[in-house]
C-alpha cells in the first residue's frame, strides 16, 4: 500500500508536470463547471488571508482590497506562475512552498483560510483541514470550493470509474466530500451549497470562538 509520503510525492510530480498547461485547461472548467466560484471566495475573504494550495494564483485577482495575502503551494512550478501573476497584478503576496498537511504557521494566525479545487488531491484531507483550523483565529473563516461526489447515482458512478485512473496517476479523487471533515474538525457551518448535479460544493465555515 502506498504511504502518505509516496502519495504526496505523486501529487507533487503531477502538478509540476501540469503547471505550464494548467491555466489553459482549468479556464474551460471554470466557465462551465465552477462558474463564479472564485468570485464567491473573494466576496467572503477578510483580513489576513491564507490560501492553501494556491496553485497558479487564479484566486488572486478576486481578493478585496485591504486583505493581506499569504499563499502556500506544494509544487514549485505552480508557485512560479503564481508569483508571475501576483507581480502582473501589482500585488504584494507572501508565496512559499509547503505542505497543506503541515502548515508552517503558528496557531491563530489568519482571519481567513481558503482552499480551492485542491482537497480533491491532498492525500490526507482531514489532516489538511485540521491544520486550517489550527492556524485560524477563533471566529475565523474557512472558505472551500471543490468538486465532490455527485448527488445523482449515475453521475457518481461515472466519477468512481474516472477516479480509478486519476487516483493512480495524479492522486485526484472525484467522490470525496469535504463537508463531514469540516464538521468533524470542529467548524461551525455558515453556508454550504452544491451545484452541477451536486458535483461542486462551496463551504463557508467558522472556527468557533471557544476553540483553541
Amino acid at each position: 500500500m502506498t504511504g502518505p509520503d509516496e502519495e504526496t510525492a505523486k501529487v507533487l510530480r503531477a502538478w509540476n508536470t501540469q503547471a505550464a498547461a494548467y491555466d489553459r485547461q482549468i479556464a474551460r472548467f471554470e466557465r462551465i463547471w465552477f462558474t463564479g466560484g472564485r468570485e464567491w471566495i473573494g466576496a467572503r475573504a477578510r483580513g489576513r488571508v491564507l490560501e492553501v494550495a494556491v496553485g497558479t494564483g487564479r484566486n488572486l485577482p478576486h481578493y478585496p482590497a485591504g486583505t493581506t495575502l499569504t499563499g502556500i503551494e506544494l509544487s514549485p512550478a505552480m508557485l512560479a506562475i503564481a508569483r508571475q501573476r501576483a507581480a502582473g497584478l501589482g500585488l504584494d503576496v507572501d508565496l512559499r512552498t509547503g505542505d497543506a498537511e503541515a502548515l508552517p504557521f503558528d496557531a491563530d494566525t489568519f482571519d481567513t483560510v481558503v482552499c480551492a479545487l485542491s482537497l480533491c488531491t491532498i492525500p490526507r484531507p482531514a489532516a489538511a483541514i485540521g491544520e486550517m483550523h489550527r492556524v485560524l483565529v477563533p471566529g475565523g473563516r474557512l472558505l472551500l470550493l471543490d468538486h465532490v461526489g455527485s448527488t445523482w447515482p449515475p453521475v457518481r458512478a461515472g466519477q468512481w470509474l474516472l477516479e480509478r485512473l486519476t487516483i493512480r496517476t495524479a492522486g485526484e479523487h472525484f467522490t470525496r466530500r469535504q463537508l463531514p471533515l469540516v464538521t468533524a474538525a470542529g467548524f461551525e457551518i455558515v453556508e454550504a451549497e452544491r451545484r452541477k448535479a451536486g458535483t461542486v460544493e462551496r463551504i463557508h465555515a467558522r472556527k468557533r470562538v471557544t476553540d483553541t
